[in-house]
């Protein structure tokens, strides 16, 4: 029961932060929110930068369970179609999923005033993303699906602009339709650039 009550506070303060910030947050509406006074909320957490802070964790543990932790890649396609699937793969269940939506926009709204959300922000929107498809590229160089290059340069030079258009769904949810399509361009103009055409053999 505890841990029920627990998590629903966490389930409403993901919902007002990304909503409204932290500094938005006021710990009065979010109890009430949730049908409680503030007496039950501390009996969980004993200041909203506790709520904070566990919140983080179980959207660390959100993102690690669903794009794997540190050290667990994506299989190494074995076609160009198999790297537009697994990315398009991704990218929906990014710009789909909730909970994922909701931690985007908390850790854009908090990069600036919170430390530890602004290194996430880092992970989760750059570095990550980089480090996650530069041993994806490096094997489908191996393979011999890809020209050799700079595998790091060219996972950042792939996951930007993916990246970019992610948030543009973020910010105008109108546009979602328009912003896969131009992912899905992106990739057969990537795939174009950098896949290695029979010719090159």
């Amino acid at each position: 029961m505890a841990k029920d009550t627990k998590d629903r506070i966490l389930a409403a303060a993901l919902d007002m932060f990304s909503r409204n910030g932290y500094a938005g947050t006021n710990i009065r509406e979010l109890t009430s929110s949730l049908g409680l006074v503030k007496s039950s909320m501390y009996k969980h957490f004993e200041s909203k930068e506790q709520i904070w802070d566990a919140l983080l964790d179980e959207l660390i543990s959100y993102y690690d369970a669903r794009f794997g932790p540190a050290g667990h890649l994506p299989t190494v396609p074995d076609s160009m179609e198999e790297l537009s699937a697994l990315t398009m793969q991704m990218v929906r269940f990014t710009i789909q999923d909730e909970k994922v939506i909701k931690a985007r926009k908390i850790l854009t709204i908090e990069q600036f005033r919170d430390e530890r959300a602004r290194t996430l922000a880092t992970k989760y929107f750059v570095t990550g993303l980089r480090d996650m498809f530069a041993p994806v590229f490096l094997g489908m160089m191996e393979k011999g699906l890809l020209r050799r290059n700079d595998p790091s340069a060219l996972a950042f030079a792939y996951t930007a602009p993916i990246s970019a258009l992610i948030h543009l769904c973020d910010r105008e949810p109108e546009k979602t339709g328009e912003a896969v399509a131009q992912i899905e361009a992106f990739i057969r103009l990537f795939i174009g650039t950098y896949g290695v055409q029979t010719d090159d053999i």
